[in-house]
């Protein structure tokens, strides 16, 4: 009897984020191509949503199931009472004061959560973890204010690990969108690399040699904990929020007016956080608050989106206004459901305020990759940005200022740092 073949090995470059997660794979001839997700109701993508939502399946108990990315929102949708959303996890894994929580009856680490986001992703494109050679990437500085970083990779590594992965090599995610930038290159250059998350924005200085054994060599970085999220926030903070009672009072026993409960609003950062506001000792708060309000109606309107589970709509409406600022002077906000009605004009200029303290952080980093590369801003050659974000005006701008419209490139917003992965894997 022969001898079973083993299975091949299967290298592949992941860029597991805050927002979404992309996975590139290395053909026999080192050529990478991504990784396509399909869920039900969906289109195929080449990202799939950083999402994971756990409940009991009522004929399996205590046994739990799980379903991950626009799935995950689906289950989540389908039954929030009973099911439980996890989401930004990498955002987390820098935080020692997070260790484990308790869902649905289970004590789980973060790196557990990890792991069953990680299987369940390589089941959806038929692979075997253990015969994956794969590298990970992770931000220059992971996410939070006192952020770990040695122990955001420690448990990064630790979740691959768990999920059953063969081998794990990390590397940082700007130098990783360098390696694809490079391909374009015919000579030796310094290249500055911007890489937008979705909860961390890193900059990178390498030197890159096409005809060098190893290509690229590292010559400074930075990063901040704050990305795309950011820029919705702000959005909410300044359109959504209002429109939902944020400004108004309220009387308590005829008393003097007070400002409505601030925590409600606090929420409205992640979709998820609004929806887990559906319980009802919440909505008679609210509607307690409301009997009083300066702005009654407006707390309706957060009661009405907080019990019919308009959170994810109001959030891609957000988005759309965002988006569309990157390509317009102005856009309109529209978000409408029942009685509930937002409608605000947001001009370019408005918009660019807002971030304002956001573009500054931006501009520091940059500034302190320099620093630590030992470079003017003359000494780059070339400045590729990449991820969503470096499509909004006033980022790209920030880069143009500095360097000189002529040296800014953009690349694939989702693909380049798995893609980078990948070759640097290869």
């Amino acid at each position: 009897m022969s001898p079973t073949p083993s299975p091949r090995t299967v290298r592949l470059g992941m860029d597991f984020g805050t927002t979404n997660t992309v996975v590139v794979l290395l053909d026999a001839q080192g050529r990478p191509h991504p990784a396509r997700f399909a869920f039900p109701h969906h289109a195929v993508s080449e990202t799939c949503r950083s999402l994971l939502c756990l409940w009991h399946d009522a004929e399996q108990r205590p046994a739990v199931q799980e379903a991950i990315g626009a799935a995950a929102i689906d289950a989540y949708l389908e039954d929030p009472a009973e099911s439980r959303l996890i989401m930004s996890m990498k955002s987390y894994l820098a935080q020692a004061s997070f260790r484990q929580t308790r869902l649905l009856g289970q004590v789980m680490t973060l790196e557990m959560l990890i792991a069953r986001f990680l299987a369940c992703l390589m089941r959806m494109i038929d692979i075997d973890p253990a015969t994956v050679v794969a590298t990970v990437g992770r931000p220059v500085h992971f996410a939070g204010d006192r952020a770990d970083d040695a122990l955001g990779e420690v448990r990064l590594r630790a979740g691959f690990q768990a999920a059953g992965f063969g081998q794990i090599n990390v590397a940082l995610e700007p130098e990783a969108a360098g390696w694809h930038f490079a391909r374009r290159l015919q000579a030796p250059a310094t290249v500055l690399v911007g890489d937008f998350g979705g909860g961390t924005s890193d900059f990178s200085i390498l030197r890159f040699d096409p005809a060098a054994q190893h290509p690229a060599q590292p010559l400074g970085y930075a990063g901040v904990g704050i990305a795309g999220d950011q820029f919705d926030y702000r959005i909410i903070d300044r359109v959504i929020a209002p429109a939902l009672g944020r400004n108004g009072t309220y009387r308590v026993m005829g008393g003097q007016p007070l400002p409505v409960p601030a925590e409600w609003y606090a929420r409205l950062g992640r979709w998820h956080r609004l929806a887990l506001m559906r319980t009802p000792q919440t909505l008679r708060d609210i509607a307690d608050v409301a009997r009083t309000a300066s702005e009654p109606e407006k707390l309706h309107a957060l009661m009405d989106i907080i019990d019919n589970q308009q959170g994810q709509a109001l959030y891609r409406a957000v988005g759309a206004a965002k988006r569309e600022l990157s390509s317009a002077g102005s856009t309109v906000l529209d978000y409408r459901y029942h009685d509930v009605h937002i409608h605000r004009e947001i001009t370019r200029a408005e918009f660019e305020d807002w971030i304002a303290p956001d573009l500054e952080c931006f501009d520091d980093a940059v500034e302190t990759a320099l620093e630590r590369a030992g470079l003017p801003a003359s000494a780059i050659d070339r400045v590729f940005l990449t991820g969503g974000t470096s499509f909004v005006p006033a980022v790209r701008n920030l880069f143009d200022r500095r360097f000189g419209a002529e040296r800014v490139d953009t690349g694939n917003e989702f693909v380049s740092v798995a893609e980078g992965l990948a070759l640097m894997n290869g």
